[in-house]
């Protein structure tokens, strides 16, 4: 009798918007035997499947960058960051360095949250650096890379963010006059999208519009 194989998925960036949302979402689904979660801050949830493992990202450790599939959901900005230099570590080295060891360590598939605008030749730092991630991720030989550009996001966040909570407002009250790519996304409709498309295994890029 043939033991079916089950997958083992691993999230960093799970305290934040959307990672708390996929992690949640892959721990009640019976898709994966395992989900570790990479964080510095501990959950304030458990589940039987999950497995929360303490980690310095300014100290990788490969050994502990074991999985199939990697989610990786890192994000901030640089007022939160305070500065370029420490948001391009949060949203480029970090997710950098994970990869890498994932990769070395035999994962087969990497997805990642950028935003929509992304562009390696934007004239705007933050769509820049998230062009940078999605570029230099691709030269990786995963075989399977998964990038989500969500617009802005909606959904209740750990740590108030005023200029966000306004623009959601505004997003939440605008939303029938905004075209479909533009308008405001649900996180927990992102991390829905990233566990189904994963179950595929097939590299793409899913725009805002596509994750409504």
């Amino acid at each position: 009798m043939t033991t079916k194989f089950i997958k083992t998925a691993l999230v960093v960036g799970a305290t934040g918007l959307v990672g708390n949302n996929l992690v949640r979402q892959l721990a009640d689904s019976s898709l994966y035997e395992r989900v570790k979660v990479l964080t510095r801050r501990p959950l304030v949830w458990q589940h039987p499947r999950l497995q929360e493992i303490s980690y310095d990202f300014d100290q990788p450790n490969s050994l502990l960058v074991q999985a199939d599939h990697i989610f990786c959901c890192l994000g901030t900005t640089i007022r939160q960051a305070g500065s370029r230099e420490a948001f391009h570590k949060v949203d480029y080295q970090y997710p950098m360095d994970i990869a890498r060891m994932g990769l070395a360590n035999g994962a087969s598939l990497f997805a990642v949250v950028t935003s929509m605008g992304a562009d390696v030749n934007s004239t705007f730092f933050y769509n820049r650096v998230k062009g940078e991630i999605e570029r230099d991720l691709a030269a990786l030989d995963y075989a399977a890379l998964l990038i989500f550009r969500p617009s802005l996001l909606l959904g209740q966040r750990r740590d108030f963010r005023l200029g966000e909570r306004v623009g959601e407002g505004f997003m939440r009250l605008l939303a029938p006059l905004i075209p479909a790519k533009y308008r405001a996304v649900e996180a927990s409709r992102v991390a829905a999208a990233m566990i189904a498309a994963a179950q595929k295994e097939q590299s793409g890029v899913f725009e805002s519009d596509k994750l409504q």
